[in-house]
């Protein structure tokens, strides 16, 4: 099996997230993913071993686990028919990324803010971010909306694509694996401070590549379609550290210079206020019109990305 993906793989899979999205009557690998790692959990914390050396040997066994399945899966559908394998990682590629339902999440935020019921809008942001959602006002609620699509424009569209691209269907679904470890086990607080850190160690490893590629890859669609390609990227460079995430910076950053708007700053988890530095802070508040701009910016740097990666297959396998 090769590990550079076919040249047309990567557009109909990227097609197909468009057209279907994430409708809830398919199955879907993530969850599948969630409750591997649910029946998993107690057995690795069952193992006579440190709680951190239990939690790296869980993460390394349902990653490993994961590209093994998906490698052996194409096998097979390749034995079968070649066509049928093309398919197989078409679908699985398909189900790693998610340009269509970050954009419906976020309009649906908007859509409730539009109609002035905060309530809903609190609701509906609370599926898509990790802070506490009740406390947050009209603007609270746009700017997180807008901070989730900054910061899923490189865990739901460009590291997967980066990693399909160079390693196919097995290493996105052993990436999708990653971010759902990272989003299931990979908290600070107590139950998970020791057993999830390898969780999130791997995933800011993963991650660490494609965060700083998404910044010129947003300065491009950014001077497309604002002309502001200089200033996004300026932002990023300045202050995409200025985050306790060493990777979520880098695209909120290019975001906030883009919009022209403040991202960041102290929110509340689990009851807790916790301290976080502000990006873009010679800029002004958000409202919810930049839910929308916001959208717009995350689906041309998609396209852009995806352009990049076709572009580069292309040129791997004519090269040989």
């Amino acid at each position: 099996m090769d590990f550079i993906i076919s040249w047309h793989i990567l557009p109909a899979a990227f097609i197909l997230d468009l057209i279907l999205g994430d409708p809830l009557f398919l199955p879907h690998p993530v969850r599948w993913m969630g409750r591997a790692i649910e029946t998993m959990e107690p057995r690795f914390r069952n193992l006579p071993l440190r709680e951190t050396t239990a939690g790296f040997i869980f993460s390394l066994a349902l990653i490993v686990g994961t590209w093994c399945l998906v490698f052996a899966l194409v096998i097979l559908a390749r034995t079968i028919h070649p066509l049928f394998g093309v398919g197989i990682e078409i679908l699985i590629i398909y189900y790693s990324i998610s340009v269509r339902c970050l954009v419906k999440s976020a309009m649906d935020v908007h859509r409730s803010l539009a109609h002035k019921n905060l309530n809903e809008a609190q609701k509906k942001v609370s599926q898509i971010v990790g802070r506490d959602v009740e406390r947050l006002s009209t603007q609270g609620v746009a700017q997180a909306t807008v901070e989730t699509v900054a910061e899923n424009l490189v865990d739901g569209v460009m590291a997967p694509l980066f990693f399909a691209a160079i390693g196919g269907a097995p290493l996105a679904a052993a990436y999708k694996m990653v971010n759902t470890l990272d989003s299931m086990v990979g908290y600070k607080n107590e139950k998970y401070r020791q057993f999830g850190k390898a969780s999130a160690r791997i995933d800011d490893i993963a991650n660490f590549i494609p965060a700083r590629l998404s910044v010129p890859v947003v300065a491009l669609a950014s001077r497309i379609l604002a002309g502001k390609g200089s200033l996004a990227f300026r932002t990023a460079m300045e202050e995409g550290a200025n985050h306790s995430s060493p990777n979520a910076g880098f695209p909120e950053a290019a975001f906030a210079g883009s919009l022209g708007v403040k991202l960041g700053g102290a929110h509340y988890y689990h009851g807790h206020l916790v301290p976080k530095p502000q990006i873009g802070i010679r800029f002004g508040t958000v409202n919810i019109n930049h839910i929308k701009k916001a959208c717009d910016l995350m689906i041309l740097s998609a396209v852009i990305w995806l352009f990049i990666l076709w572009g580069a297959t292309v040129l791997w396998r004519f090269s040989w």
